[in-house]
């Protein structure tokens, strides 16, 4: 499990990591290893005394469950309050009646001691989900169709092959999120158990960091648990010392210590299990992410798309909107390009790199006028040395082959560098290509962070302010399912 422990003790005081002027906070009379948030109290704590419980045994019952799904998914909830600032101990819990835990259940004798009774339920469990298509639901607002644009075929240029990326040691920096993160996501936002950590600019002096599935109460790792599922949250970071983690200092809320899905899901199996985010950038005030609706997971690290899209933010990334023409179709779950994308804005244009659903899948390339990102038909997909319109981009060249999961793409502005990151199951190993320029010719890759050293890894994403030497990535260990900061020297 990624997990470094921050020690910290000098004459009985734990030193706290700056976030918002937090005081430092007393530490346990002996010298001890602090989590990522310097708090004493986000320590593991010992088993309290408590009654005994009846071991609770849970037996499974099979059944296949037919789902009616109506023709419109849920409209999203865009219910919001101001995002909560870190307190100034940023030590105390900022809601304890929401996200302690319960006191223990006292013990209570008896003459002949306490025999718990085992408590036996049958839990009926679905062993396969049937959607089936139903009239209703709430039709969405009214969008108007952009109009059709010819953009035209364009020739292309490779610039030369670079040599592969130089890289030094990865080194595990802190805990981005859940307990004992350097923001406290737990605490101050319900934040248990997430992953992914895609990160872009969003105004000046500020990165926005989306997530993934995420959890609060019930979270209990290994892997994707719990309650109070939400397919995605969004947080914010002004943070620029990077060496000592990555701190949360807000996030978009709908309640009292409580992140906010930002777009919604059906949470249906082989309908509409979740919608996650795959990249993110800002052009003038508006925000913007690309997404995919997920269909089903199959296999593990791989999945069945219904489509990616897009989706914009006019108020900072408080609430959004999917697009509903902006959408690069799966049919009938194939190997659709553009299903997992990572955008960047760079000169004129906007550069999307996508690939099918999965991990698996090469990496093709698109284009399109800043002013018309939300016109598909104003794309134009890289073809054999050409820039092409096509229908939905599943005629683009790979301008590198797979296996490639989960794309994060940059473009460094002082060193005029394209860098690329990605899971690449085959070397077991995050890894780290470079351009002169989005088409290629592309290096080979390097690796930066090895999943034999950090079992069930995934993510790699950018952070906007590294450069080409300093690289700041977020990963995810399926085993801790939280998202934890990575520093790489590279080149």
């Amino acid at each position: 499990m990624l997990r470094r422990l921050v020690a910290i003790t000098i004459a009985g005081c734990a030193l706290l990591p700056a976030l918002g002027g937090a005081p430092a906070v007393a530490a346990p009379a002996r010298s001890v290893a602090l989590p990522s948030s310097g708090c004493a109290n986000d320590l593991p704590q010992p088993a309290r005394p408590s009654a005994p419980s009846a071991p609770n045994i849970r037996i499974p019952i099979p059944y296949l469950k037919v789902q009616p799904v109506p023709r419109y998914g849920p409209l999203q909830n865009n219910k919001r309050i101001p995002s909560q600032q870190p307190l100034a101990d940023f030590c105390k819990d900022p809601c304890p009646d929401i996200t302690d835990p319960p006191p223990p259940t006292s013990a209570v004798g008896t003459g002949s001691g306490n025999i718990p009774i085992p408590k036996l339920s049958f839990v009926p469990r679905p062993f396969l989900t049937v959607p089936v298509p139903v009239p209703g639901g709430t039709p969405p607002p009214f969008q108007a169709r952009p109009p059709r644009v010819a953009p035209g075929s364009t020739p292309g240029s490779l610039t030369p092959k670079m040599g592969n990326p130089r890289v030094g040691a990865s080194n595990y920096v802190a805990q981005v999120t859940g307990r004992g993160s350097t923001g406290r996501t737990d605490k101050r936002f319900q934040l248990n158990g997430t992953d992914l950590g895609i990160m872009w600019q969003s105004k000046p002096g500020q990165v926005a960091i989306a997530f993934g599935d995420s959890f609060g109460k019930g979270f209990r790792p290994p892997g994707a648990n719990g309650g109070d599922w939400r397919s995605n949250v969004l947080g914010f970071s002004d943070d620029t010392k990077l060496s000592d983690g990555l701190k949360i200092r807000t996030m978009v809320q709908d309640s009292r210590c409580h992140a906010a899905e930002l777009l919604a899901s059906r949470k249906i199996n082989n309908a509409e299990q979740t919608v996650i985010p795959t990249s993110g950038f800002a052009l003038g005030n508006r925000q913007y992410m690309s997404y995919m609706s997920i269909n089903s997971f199959t296999l593990p690290g791989q999945w069945i798309t219904n489509y990616g899209g897009l989706a914009y933010s006019d108020d900072g990334g408080s609430t959004w909107v999917k697009d509903q023409y902006a959408r690069w179709d799966n049919i009938f779950g194939g190997n659709a390009n553009f299903q997992v994308s990572a955008m960047v804005p760079q000169g004129d244009w906007v550069y999307m790199f996508g690939t099918p659903n999965g991990r698996l899948g090469a990496t093709a390339l698109a284009r399109v006028p800043k002013n018309q990102i939300l016109n598909k038909t104003a794309y134009q997909y890289w073809v054999r040395g050409r820039w092409i319109p096509t229908r939905n981009g599943d005629q683009a060249t790979p301008i590198f082959g797979g296996p490639n999961g989960e794309l994060s793409v940059r473009y460094d502005e002082k060193s005029k560098l394209w860098q690329a990151t990605y899971l690449d199951v085959l070397r077991s190993a995050i890894v780290l290509r470079q351009s002169r320029s989005p088409q290629g010719l592309w290096s080979e890759p390097s690796n930066l962070v090895s999943s034999i050293k950090y079992p069930q890894l995934y993510g790699g994403f950018m952070h906007p302010w590294s450069t080409d030497k300093d690289l700041y990535i977020t990963t995810t260990t399926y085993t801790s399912y939280n998202v934890d900061l990575m520093h790489i020297r590279t080149n």
